[in-house]
């Protein structure tokens, strides 16, 4: 069974840093592009970022480039998004997915079809 499975989340202050897991069960991750989004309260989900299967290619929507960082481990079958310099307005609850189509954009306009949990993360003094 196809399973995605999120971890890392938590409070943490602003400039602070937290790194999200997304672990599979199931499937091999490589195989997939996985990506993650965010939804905060009131607001809509929001495409953060995605990796193509075997690390192809990236993409991070604007307001984290420069700030999140992410990137895939194979032997652990875990895709992880390192985020710095955290901002109140990063607070949201994050999702992992996993897509078989490449990642070449905002992945919000992409086909996922396997979906984790959510981990929320609050950056908050």
């Amino acid at each position: 069974q196809f399973q995605l499975a999120e971890s890392g989340g938590g409070l943490v202050q602003p400039g602070g840093s937290l790194r999200l897991s997304c672990a599979a069960s199931g499937f091999t991750l490589d195989a997939y592009t996985i990506g993650w989004f965010r939804r905060a309260p009131g607001k809509e989900q929001e495409g953060v970022s995605c990796i193509s299967s075997r690390g192809g290619s990236t993409y991070y929507v604007h307001s984290v480039k420069g700030r999140f960082t992410i990137s895939g481990d194979n032997a652990k079958n875990t895709v992880y998004l390192q985020m710095n310099s955290l901002k109140p307005e990063d607070t949201a609850v994050y999702y992992c997915a996993a897509s078989l189509y490449p990642c070449v954009g905002d992945p919000r306009y992409a086909r996922y079809d396997y979906w984790g949990q959510g981990t929320q993360v609050t950056v908050s003094s």
